[in-house]
């Protein structure tokens, strides 16, 4: 794994919220009202409404996420480590809404646990790379 895969994996992440979009209009009862798509989703529940949830958080996790790749990079972390922690935390990101959208919490929660760690190991590393905590 190179660098590469690390910005592609910020792709992939950046594009991630709007499959959950494709799934909570696609899982709504009655037509999608693109007039009022807020309206619309308000009296949705059950699927729909979990989808919207997951591409919140989807959109939430990103720049952290982003970010991390991107310090880690500058600071100079070694480019494999940045791939299989980007790599990891787009797995876990996509289990993530998955988890969601099928209403399975425990696993939803950790999967978004795996996901934070690995910004954090991301973020860390780039910390501890230019001179630890000052």
């Amino acid at each position: 794994m190179t660098l590469s895969t690390a910005y592609w994996c910020v792709l992939i992440a950046a594009l991630l919220p709007y499959a959950w979009t494709v799934t909570a209009k696609a899982s709504g009862r009655g037509k999608f009202d693109n007039n009022d798509p807020r309206g619309w989703l308000a009296h949705q529940t059950g699927r729909s409404v979990r989808a919207n949830a997951a591409l919140m958080n989807a959109f939430e996790a990103f720049p952290a996420f982003a970010a991390g790749v991107v310090l880690a990079q500058l600071a100079g972390v070694e480019p494999r480590l940045i791939a299989v922690l980007a790599v990891v935390f787009v797995i876990a990101r996509v289990l993530h809404g998955i988890f969601y959208v099928t209403d399975r919490a425990n696993l939803r929660s950790a999967s978004w646990l795996i996901g934070l760690l690995c910004v954090l190991g991301l973020l860390g590393k780039a910390a501890m790379s230019v001179g630890g905590i000052v």
